[in-house]
């Protein structure tokens, strides 16, 4: 007969892995959510009468808001756990679509796209604080590279499948958005009704109730050089993530391809990113990650630098290059923070809302600084040649890191 503590084990495994799987799908939804805007940037601008600049403010409307509910996301799933914020995070991504499908004017797509700010620090702070407790050792590398391909996936089905599928199907920008919507609320659904299940709900609170807040905890943490130093990282790697992440399409119909041929290499390139998230973080082991930073800021300063060409050879090999940088910088510069010795088990949380709201700093500068510069240059290649620069800012900022 087998006991039951052999039996628990095994159970636990399949309730990690399966609580894994309802990560994965929320973070799909997030990615689609996401992408989804950006190969429509040309229906919505001509429909709401925008131009470049206005729309590369509405594209980093979220991020602003993101770093203003990032560390009081980060405070709360400490003390409440990720269930319910995980549900409210899709709550909030499907009342965001909707309120872009509603939206006449410049001024209220931006709301309803901040509005998606508040609910993506739920997400991004609450998967890698879920599977820091759930997994250990190399598991919890490859954990976290299998959860990173969900908005990757995600972003791929928003760039490749919304002018041959999802346009065609719903009529226009605004029909997309509410399908968006729909499903995003579906996945919440799912999730609820996952981890309401007999051993999931206990599963996902295992790592049990942190520390109450106290303003002392941000000194306790940024007390330390190496936080600090990954923290001003996050800045640059989200500026290149999300300034390629929602201008991209654009700045390949720039060089010459069609918005649907655009659309199709960058979500080449977004498949990359999965390559990348999966494949990364398990091979940069701790004494291997500084190096493997290294060679992801060179990746990204060579697609950089690539992209100006026009389409061909050279922009083919620029987007795999920066789809591997994309894919990974992130995931491997979490793990550097939530493995740092300033940063204690209980307080993943908080250091994740830190991260974070230090990275959105990055992720509202990416997107504006393409529009307002390419609108003020009439094309691509300063926002390109400003991309590179801050590549070499992030090698200077990890040497430092490396003798930290």
């Amino acid at each position: 007969m087998v006991s039951a503590s052999e039996t628990l084990p095994r159970a636990t495994g399949r309730i990690r892995w399966t609580l894994l799987l309802g990560v994965w799908l929320i973070y799909f939804c997030f990615g689609l959510t996401s992408a989804v805007m950006a190969p429509m940037v040309g229906l919505i601008r001509s429909d709401l009468d925008a131009g470049n600049a206005a729309m590369g403010a509405v594209l980093g409307a979220w991020q602003l808001a993101y770093i203003f509910a990032a560390i009081p996301c980060g405070i709360l799933l400490d003390r409440l756990g990720v269930r319910w914020m995980l549900v409210a995070s899709c709550a909030v991504m499907a009342l965001s679509a909707t309120a872009r499908a509603l939206s006449d004017t410049p001024l209220q797509l931006w709301l309803a796209v901040a509005f998606f700010g508040l609910g993506g620090p739920m997400i991004s702070i609450g998967a890698p604080k879920l599977i820091t407790g759930l997994f250990r050792g190399a598991q919890r590398g490859g954990a976290m590279g299998v959860y990173m391909t969900g908005p990757f996936l995600g972003g791929i089905a928003g760039l490749a499948l919304t002018h041959t599928v999802l346009l065609p199907a719903f009529g226009d920008w605004r029909g997309v958005l509410l399908a968006v919507a729909a499903f995003v609320a579906l996945a919440g659904l799912c999730w609820a009704v996952l981890t309401a299940l007999p051993g999931f709900a206990e599963a996902s609170h295992q790592e049990g109730q942190g520390k109450k807040f106290d303003l002392s905890a941000f000194g306790a943490l940024l007390r330390y050089p190496e936080v600090q130093l990954i923290l001003v990282m996050s800045i640059g790697i989200f500026f290149i993530n999300h300034g390629m992440n929602n201008w991209l399409p654009e700045l390949l119909v720039a060089g010459g391809l069609s918005p649907t041929d655009a659309g199709y290499w960058a979500a080449c390139s977004t498949a990359v990113c999965i390559l990348g998230a999966v494949a990364v973080p398990r091979l940069a082991t701790p004494e291997r990650r500084i190096g493997a930073m290294a060679g992801l800021f060179a990746a990204a300063l060579a697609a950089s630098l690539l992209l100006q060409f026009p389409p061909g050879p050279p922009v083919a090999l620029a987007l795999v290059l920066q789809g591997i940088a994309r894919g990974s910088m992130m995931t491997v510069a979490i793990m550097l923070l939530m493995e740092s010795k300033g940063v204690p088990a209980d307080r993943l949380g908080l250091a994740g809302g830190l991260f974070f709201t230090m990275a959105e700093i990055g992720g509202v500068l990416g997107p504006v600084t393409f529009g307002v510069l390419s609108a003020a240059t009439g094309g691509f290649a300063a926002p390109l040649a400003a991309m590179s620069l801050v590549c070499v800012v992030l090698m200077g900022v990890l040497w430092r890191l490396r003798g930290a």
